[in-house]
């Protein structure tokens, strides 16, 4: 209760703040010591930016906090596949952008002032980590007397305590992401939008064209009409070079899998044996312990409200039950549960109160902690305000700053719209007592004497105790599975992969362009042994083993390897064909459109001679492409915005066609009227793109080395 137990309990979200600060804002500071120096040589470098190495132990680290923050904001103890490969890159981001802008810094020479760091902390506007872990939760607003209750208590602790090794990296954060902001700032001023610039945003927004075309659809020619040769091909690909520019190696592989996920008898199975738990179950009397022994989930037992018990089948049968009914087995979320109404009663939908906290260790122990509270309890009781012994006495500074108030909370001590967690001594003292008694009650926190002020409501409550088992393959099935996969994998030689998958009536899948650090694949959760390996392997090889993804059992072949750089004409040749195609018939398509002008003064006549009809269009603008019941068509639209009225164009190759137009006219917008907001609003959307941009520029010109497939 006290403010620097609150620390502790928030100081790793508070960690976490800075160092999931935004990477596009340039904000993204170290948090955590770094404390001790590189390991040497490559087995313990994750990767290096510029010649400075990332060790794997300090990337470890950082990512362990990164997924203990995320495990607090979700509740859950694990985490999915495919947000520790989140982690992993935001990880890997923050790492090399600290490297990165601190080079930047450095060269700029940067700092931050002593006075800047006391106006982060306790200034007229505080840095929102502050406000975060000094806030009051109902307002939103810094509190100052629990920020300088920690800063006073702070001041006397010695100089090893962690709370204020903690307390040092927290504010090294803050400099560092003050900093990435002056840095940014430095970048962004320079940005300048003109009024030309406004006035050509406001026409391509707001200038109309009116126009007729005719188009020669590329389906129009069937594929099988067309022959492509090489020289198509290479022609394509000169003209689209940048296109093929490869960031990361990428390999392709096709898979086969042996499903090993639990049959209809292991199913069977595992509800007979949740079945058998019923009678011990109902006669138990510690209900706590059964579920702790049975269950696979060991969830503590809670009062809860209707609509609270997690399943809508609990809400229909328990809240009209008696005690000891027993519902189940069931089938709920893959597993086979039992649950039992181990208590069920009406109470108050919520109690506020307020308390004032006696600190045993300043007070000389427990014992003199009530003493204490009870001599402060008959001052109450005689007519001195709580709230006045509140901020005398009490060791929990925050709330005592109120008057000893304490948020409104739950029978479970679930604070409402303020958060928080009452610890059960405190709530269940609440609960029992009666609106204006004092109550002297302890807890870890201390001796709290507690004035209840109001109790609100009335709810019926539910205690249910679930014991769950959840449905998995028997290792009869799992072995089952893993023999066909081994007798697949035992038929393998060089080449023969598809004709073995057809003759064992099998299904090819397959994971084109899959990253080193991939995990999630087309039909594939954490396939990170199956990747690591494809990219060991050589082009045609097989799996060396039989490869466990999920509940199933995978063996796969290497198809292909996409070097990084730009890619040979080969290696996209197929990824091409389509576009390639399209431009052959884009030839034969202008070429019937150009006889078709041939003696042709009318876009009518065009169409007629082309064997197609003209399409009117209305109000299109630049900036929206689109033409109503087609698609984007960048290149037409852009033309046209650039010819005059009343004149037959060129054929046009677009990208689902061949287009002539003709133009029957512009309407003009009204003048700019306001040019000063036109140029805030393209300045603003500029910004935005500018503080990602300006790291993707600085992280391509660094020279970055990246190892990490070697680990994750």
């Amino acid at each position: 209760m006290g403010v620097m137990t609150y620390l502790r309990e928030r100081m790793g979200k508070i960690v976490a703040i800075v160092i999931g600060a935004s990477l596009v804002a340039f904000i993204a500071g170290e948090v955590l010591r770094q404390g001790g120096s590189f390991f040497k040589g490559d087995n313990n470098e994750i990767g290096e930016v510029n010649g400075e190495k990332i060790a794997y132990d300090v990337f470890s680290k950082r990512l362990e906090q990164n997924t203990n923050q995320l495990k607090q904001q979700t509740g859950q103890a694990n985490i999915t596949a495919q947000f520790t490969s989140y982690l992993q890159e935001n990880t890997w981001n923050q790492s090399v952008s600290q490297i990165i802008l601190n080079k930047e810094i450095e060269k700029l020479g940067l700092t931050v002032s002593e006075d800047e760091v006391k106006a982060m902390i306790s200034g007229n506007n505080p840095n929102p980590q502050i406000i975060q872990a000094f806030g009051d939760p109902r307002t939103g607003q810094l509190d100052r007397a629990k920020l300088n209750n920690f800063l006073n208590n702070l001041a006397a602790a010695k100089a090893d305590d962690p709370m204020k090794v903690q307390w040092t990296d927290f504010v090294t954060g803050m400099i560092e992401a003050k900093k990435g902001e002056k840095y940014i700032s430095l970048v962004t001023n320079g940005l300048y939008i003109n009024a030309l610039d406004a006035k050509d945003d406001y026409e391509a927004k707001n200038r109309l064209v009116n126009f007729k075309y005719v188009t020669l659809d590329y389906t129009s020619i069937p594929d099988n009409k067309v022959t492509l040769t090489d020289d198509d091909y290479k022609s394509y690909y000169d003209d689209h070079k940048s296109l093929f520019n490869n960031k990361q190696e990428l390999r392709s592989f096709d898979y086969v899998s042996f499903n090993a996920s639990a049959s209809k008898e292991d199913s069977a199975a595992i509800k007979e044996q949740v079945d058998k738990l019923a009678s011990s179950f109902k006669s138990s009397t510690n209900d706590s312990l059964f579920v702790q022994i049975n269950a696979e989930t060991k969830a503590p037992i809670l009062f809860r409200k209707k609509g609270q018990l997690g399943d809508p089948k609990l809400d229909t049968v328990m809240f009209n039950a008696e005690k000891g009914f027993i519902y189940g087995p069931y089938l709920s979320n893959g597993s086979y549960k039992l649950a039992k109404l181990s208590d069920i009663k009406t109470t108050f939908d919520s109690v506020k109160t307020r308390h004032i906290l006696i600190d045993p260790a300043t007070t000389g122990g427990i014992d003199k902690a009530k003493a204490k509270a009870d001599s402060i309890k008959k001052l109450i009781q005689g007519g001195k305000q709580f709230a006045d012994l509140a901020a005398t006495f009490s060791a929990d500074k925050g709330s005592a700053a109120k008057g000893g108030d304490i948020p409104a909370f739950d029978i479970n001590g679930a604070m409402g719209a303020g958060g928080g967690q009452i610890v059960a001594p405190y709530a269940n003292a609440a609960f029992k007592g009666k609106k204006g008694d004092l109550v002297v009650v302890e807890s870890q926190f201390g001796v709290h004497l507690i004035e209840i002020m109001d109790q609100k409501g009335s709810v019926k409550m539910a205690e249910v105790a679930i014991v769950d088992k959840p449905i998995v393959a028997s290792s009869q099935t799992q072995t089952a599975a893993y023999s066909k996969a081994q007798a697949f994998l035992g038929q393998l030689s060089n080449g023969n992969f598809d004709a073995e998958v057809k003759k064992s009536g099998l299904v090819k899948k397959n994971a084109p362009d899959v990253t080193a650090l991939s995990s999630i694949l087309p039909g594939l959760d954490n396939a990170r042994e199956v990747v690591r390996w494809a990219f060991k392997a050589e082009k045609g090889d097989f799996g060396n083993q039989v490869y466990v993804v999920g509940d199933q059992y995978v063996v796969p072949v290497l198809t292909d390897i996409k070097p990084k750089g730009t890619l040979p004409l080969e290696a996209v040749k197929k990824q091409i064909e389509p576009a390639v195609r399209n431009h052959v018939k884009a030839k034969m398509l202008i070429d019937k459109l150009q006889s078709a002008e041939n003696g042709s003064s009318t876009i009518d006549q065009v169409a007629q001679k082309a064997g197609s009809k003209v399409v009117p269009i209305q109000n299109i603008v630049m900036a929206n492409p689109v033409l109503p019941g087609t698609s984007v068509e960048y290149k037409l639209v852009g033309t046209i915005f650039g010819s005059k009225p009343n004149k037959l164009s060129k054929p046009i190759e677009g990208d689902h066609g061949v287009y002539v137009f003709s133009i029957d006219n512009f309407i003009n917008p009204a003048p700019l009227a306001n040019a000063v907001r036109e140029r805030q609003q393209i300045g603003q959307a500029l910004l935005q793109r500018s503080e990602s941009q300006v790291f993707d520029a600085l992280k391509d010109k660094a020279n970055v080395k990246d190892y990490r497939s070697k680990f994750l």
